[in-house]
């Protein structure tokens, strides 16, 4: 069973509401809530403006955010980097070269597999979100010093380093 936070509870809850209050520090699994609301906080304004800018949903933007971070990528790393089923990649993929966002092409090291590339108009999408998608996370990491931050990303790195060690699924007892 997790255990609770070390930090003690704060004398004053700011403008969070009660039951966030106990969420945050009366909470068994204080680590998935913590993490949880804090990607909720950025997931939901960002993926939002994105559906409403560009009318893509969340896969496709994982999508064409992973070929612009990684030009000539494989369906099968954005499955296993991002958490998403492998057919909704399929699908946001398909989505996404119809409406010529992305470009596929033959692996040259293996004829079976291709690699994504940004067109024109995905970089041109890709580049306009970044600005936004970062200006969003200073925002979250503003309470945090330069130290703090730097020591939240190699901890929070350490557990993505650790992951494939993690069951994908959870077992039923007896």
């Amino acid at each position: 069973m997790a255990t609770g936070p070390v930090a003690a509870l704060p004398q004053d809850g700011g403008a969070l509401d009660p039951l966030t209050l106990a969420k945050l520090w009366s909470n068994p699994c204080w680590f998935s809530f913590r993490i949880n609301y804090l990607s909720n906080h950025f997931n939901v304004p960002v993926y939002g403006y994105i559906e409403r800018r560009y009318g893509l949903l969340r896969p496709e933007f994982v999508v064409l955010f992973s070929t612009g971070l990684s030009e000539g990528v494989s369906a099968s790393s954005i499955v296993v980097s991002s958490g998403f089923p492998k057919n909704t990649i399929s699908r946001a993929i398909q989505k996404l070269l119809r409406r010529k966002i992305v470009k596929r092409a033959t692996d040259e090291d293996d004829g079976r597999r291709f690699q994504l590339r940004l067109t024109k108009l995905g970089r041109q999408i890709f580049d306009e979100m970044m600005p936004i998608m970062c200006a969003r996370e200073d925002t979250m990491l503003a309470a945090l010093s330069p130290s703090e931050q730097k020591t939240l990303s190699n901890l929070l790195a350490k557990m993505v380093m650790n992951s494939p060690d993690w069951q994908n699924e959870i077992q039923e007892e007896g």
